[in-house]
């Protein structure tokens, strides 16, 4: 069985889509899940998916960092998008008081708007949160009932953040994060208590390059999704294939993906 990639930034400019997605079939890689954070990606998006429509699938949403940026009509658009083939969950949207590129409030707004847009389409959630853990839950919590699910895209917190994610019943999307024995010493001591039908293996490329593999590079990519994939399973103490077999089948499932 393949692996699935739930989460890579195939927009990014240090990319070649094409090269990257001929990469990550050789490497059995054999679906991608294309983040978008701004407007001013989802035509190129959606025009990937047209181009390779076994392969790729898509957000529709505003990173909290371009939360500055968004327009009335933005939210139109990405109601009228969402209804297209390929699109699987609106985000990356949350919030991020780390660097605040953009006003808290701001962020706030733009997240709750995209928390309603989700529930009117029946999507699920795709969840950026950095240095605002209680103020995303406290959003999440208004819409919960309503919500058709959502991932904690690139979790990198703690047992007890952990637990309130699962409680809420999202996925949990892990990362080469995981890979990180320093930085990642708290996710790499909660990991082993994510149920594998909640865990989501992801790449968040060009980011995140799993320090356990060498030679070093400058970019991650999906690829890499297996190297990152057996390191998780090694912390989670099950067989690569039983963690790839389980995070491809939740993520289906989480976005609605027939196979």
């Amino acid at each position: 069985m393949p692996w699935f990639d739930a989460g890579v930034n195939l927009l990014d400019r240090r990319f070649n889509p094409q090269e990257i997605i001929s990469n990550a079939l050789d490497a059995g890689v054999s679906k991608l899940c294309i983040i978008t954070t701004h407007p001013n990606e989802w035509d190129a998006a959606a025009a990937l998916h047209q181009q390779f429509p076994q392969v790729c699938s898509y957000t529709l949403g505003i990173h909290p960092h371009n939360a500055k940026d968004v327009v009335e009509s933005d939210y139109a658009r990405l109601r009228s998008m969402a209804k297209e083939p390929g699109v699987v969950a609106v985000g990356e949207c949350g919030l991020d008081f780390n660097r605040n590129f953009s006003p808290q409030d701001v962020q706030i707004s733009v997240f709750e708007a995209q928390l309603a847009l989700a529930v009117e389409l029946n999507l699920p959630v795709y969840l950026h949160e950095r240095d605002a853990f209680e103020q995303q839950v406290s959003c999440l919590q208004k819409v919960l009932p309503s919500l058709s699910g959502g991932i904690a895209h690139c979790f990198t917190g703690d047992t007890t953040q952990l637990t309130t994610y699962l409680d809420m019943g999202l996925y949990i999307g892990i990362t080469g994060w995981a890979c990180d024995e320093k930085r990642g010493e708290s996710l790499r001591s909660a990991i082993p208590t994510i149920p594998l039908e909640r865990i989501i293996l992801e790449t968040d490329a060009p980011y995140l390059f799993p320090k356990t593999l060498r030679p070093r590079k400058r970019n991650n990519e999906p690829a890499l999704l297996p190297h990152i994939g057996e390191q998780i399973s090694e912390l989670m103490q099950v067989a690569p294939d039983k963690l790839r077999d389980s995070s491809y089948a939740n993520t289906c499932r989480l976005f609605c993906i027939s196979d």
